[in-house]
C-alpha cells in the first residue's frame, strides 16, 4: 500500500521546549488514522509540521513522497481543518465555501450543500458571529466536501453536540467508502471514533508511545478484577497499565494476556473483562504503567 506521510526521526523545538521528540511513523493511503494523546502531547504541532505550516528542528517528513513545506503541488492535496481555525475579519460561511471551492481540486459542490443543509449552517452570518457548534460545522462540511487525497481533523467537530458529531461520523464513513482517501483525526472523543480508526498513533510528552493498527489494539489490554490478594498474586510480573480498591477487593489493567492467561484468571476466580481504546490510551498515557515483579 502507498505510503502518504513519512516521518523519520522528526523533533521540533521552541527554546528549552520539546514540543515533539524523534517520532517515525508512516500513514499509509486509504486508512482512517487516529492521532490520539492529552492536551500539549503534541499533536496539534506534529499537524501543522505535516501540512507545511512550521519548520522541523531536525528530521525528515515527506508527504506523497515529497517535503510539504512550501510545496503547493503537495499542500493542494491536503486538506487541514482544525478547532481554533481563523478567518479574516469581515468573512462570511459562503466566502469560507467558496475560497474551498478554488483551493481543492475535487471539491464536490453538491456534497457541500447537502451538508450545509444537514448542519442547517448559516453562510450569511460571518465567522465570527457564529457560535462555536456552526464554525465547527462549516469546518468540517469544508473537509468532507474537499475530498482531499489527504484530510487532516484536528478537534473541529468537538464544537458540534453529540447528535451532529454522530451525523458526521456516520457521513465521513459513507463518503469514505465511496470515494476512499487518507483520514487522519485527532480528538479527546476517543470512544466516540475507536469504531472508525483503522490504526491509531498515540503521542506522549512529544514522543510516540503507540503506533500500531487499531485491530491489535483491541483487546490488548484486559482489566482483572476479584479479591485483593488473588489480583496482587496475577498480577505480579506483568506489565500494569492502571489499578484501582475498593475495600478487600481490587482491579488491574494488564497487558498482553495470552487465551490461557485469560483462563487460568478465570479459574482463579477473577473476573475478566476487554479494555476500551479509550482505556488503554488512559492507562498508556497517565504516567500509572509499570512492571510488576516479584517481591
Amino acid at each position: 500500500m502507498t505510503v502518504i506521510v513519512e516521518v523519520e526521526a522528526l523533533t521540533k523545538r521552541f527554546g528549552a521546549l520539546t514540543a515533539v521528540d524523534n517520532a517515525s511513523f508512516t500513514v499509509r493511503e486509504h486508512t482512517i488514522t487516529g492521532l490520539l494523546g492529552r492536551n500539549g502531547a503534541g499533536k496539534t504541532t506534529l499537524m501543522q509540521i505535516i501540512t507545511g505550516q512550521d519548520f522541523v528542528t531536525s528530521g525528515q517528513i515527506r508527504l506523497f513522497g515529497q517535503p510539504p513545506l512550501e510545496n503547493a503541488a503537495v499542500l493542494s492535496r491536503t486538506c487541514f481543518i482544525k478547532e481554533s481555525q481563523t478567518y479574516p475579519d469581515g468573512f462570511k460561511g459562503e466566502h469560507v465555501l467558496r475560497v474551498a471551492s478554488w483551493v481543492f481540486p475535487h471539491w464536490d459542490e453538491a456534497l457541500a450543500r447537502d451538508l450545509l443543509a444537514e448542519f442547517r449552517v448559516p453562510l450569511g452570518r460571518r465567522m465570527k458571529k457564529m457560535s462555536r457548534g456552526q464554525a465547527s460545522a462549516v469546518g468540517v462540511v469544508v473537509g468532507l466536501a474537499s475530498r482531499a487525497e489527504l484530510t487532516i481533523f484536528d478537534e473541529p467537530y468537538a464544537g458540534l453536540d453529540a447528535v451532529a458529531r454522530q451525523a458526521f461520523y456516520d457521513r465521513l464513513l459513507a463518503d469514505y467508502a465511496e470515494h476512499p482517501r487518507t483520514v487522519i483525526m485527532s480528538t479527546h472523543l476517543i470512544d466516540e471514533v475507536a469504531d472508525l480508526l483503522e490504526h491509531v498513533l498515540v503521542i506522549h510528552d512529544g514522543r510516540m508511545i503507540i503506533d500500531a493498527s487499531a485491530e491489535d489494539l483491541r483487546g490488548s489490554a484486559t482489566t482483572i478484577s476479584g479479591k485483593h490478594a488473588a489480583v496482587e498474586a496475577f498480577a505480579r510480573g506483568r506489565e500494569v497499565l492502571d489499578t484501582g480498591t475498593l475495600g478487600g477487593f481490587a482491579s488491574v489493567t494488564v497487558t498482553g494476556l495470552s487465551p490461557a492467561d485469560r483462563g487460568a484468571a478465570t479459574e482463579a476466580g477473577l473476573d475478566v473483562a476487554p479494555v476500551s481504546l479509550q482505556q488503554l490510551v488512559i492507562g498508556r498515557t497517565r504516567g500509572t504503567a509499570r512492571q510488576e515483579v516479584a517481591s
